[in-house]
């Protein structure tokens, strides 16, 4: 079958698990991009089964690191991918479709499933939660920040209906340790930027995101699950105002 005109465009650290299977999904681009931040396992061995632009970059700034990432791509177009990720059957199709009609917009969003373990959570905002993966990247650009960064495009965004499946965690033990690690990176940008956040500010912040998850958007639905995945949200801002009180009592980011 005929390529699609697009690199895909691969961040990985000891990804052996995932990475296969995520590339497997994408066999019909132009172009695979992988770029390895000095995996320790066999990443790199399993990606170079399936494309010759394997690259390594330690990761400094995620935000910057993606950037240089889509510097790579030989195509204007680049799907980014990150490796426990796969396009489904049907985002295919609509990718086909998308670049047979012509691209009217300089990015587009599409609906990620996530899954922990093999159970998808369906509510609790966690979907379709779209998010910005294709794109024109002399029009896009990531914030150079460690955590979160956000997207900046130059030109409108189109919107995908089909789903790119997202095994975000084998078990609630890489959930609860990616919380921790993110939280760490939160905190280091609060201190950064001197932020004034007290107390009772990131009480109110931590139950309002619990209410919104579980009640409004329905988290309660995924049972125990959904009870999970929304408290967590508030245990976020909670665990990084702990962390970032340390920071501010010892006078010096970690």
């Amino acid at each position: 079958m005929e390529k699609i005109p697009v690199s895909v465009v691969v961040i990985t650290k000891n990804e052996e698990d995932n990475i296969a299977e995520c590339l497997k999904s994408v066999s019909w681009a132009d172009e695979i991009v992988v770029l390895d931040d000095n995996s320790t396992d066999k990443t790199v061995e399993i990606a170079e089964q399936y494309t010759d632009k394997v690259s390594s970059r330690k990761m400094d700034i995620e935000g910057r690191h993606r950037n240089y990432a889509y510097s790579l791509a030989k195509n204007r177009w680049v799907l980014s991918l990150d490796a426990d990720e796969r396009v489904s059957p049907e985002l295919e199709t609509e990718l086909r479709e998308l670049f047979k009609a012509g691209m009217k917009d300089k990015a587009y969003s599409m609906p990620i499933k996530n899954f922990i373990g093999k159970r998808w959570i369906r509510y609790g905002g966690w979907y379709p939660a779209p998010k910005v993966r294709l794109f024109d990247k002399d029009h896009f650009k990531y914030e150079e920040a460690e955590v979160h960064p956000r997207a900046f495009i130059d030109g409108t965004c189109g919107r995908l209906t089909k789903d790119i499946l997202h095994y975000s965690y084998r078990d609630f033990h890489e959930f609860f340790q990616s919380l921790n690690n993110q939280t760490t990176l939160e905190a280091r940008k609060w201190f950064k930027e001197k932020r004034k956040i007290n107390f009772l500010k990131m009480w109110r912040k931590a139950v309002s995101r619990f209410l919104k998850a579980y009640i409004q958007k329905q988290g309660y639905k995924d049972g125990l699950l959904g009870f999970t995945v929304s408290y967590s949200g508030g245990l976020y801002q909670f665990l990084s105002y702990i962390k970032y009180k340390e920071m501010v009592n010892n006078g010096e980011n970690k």
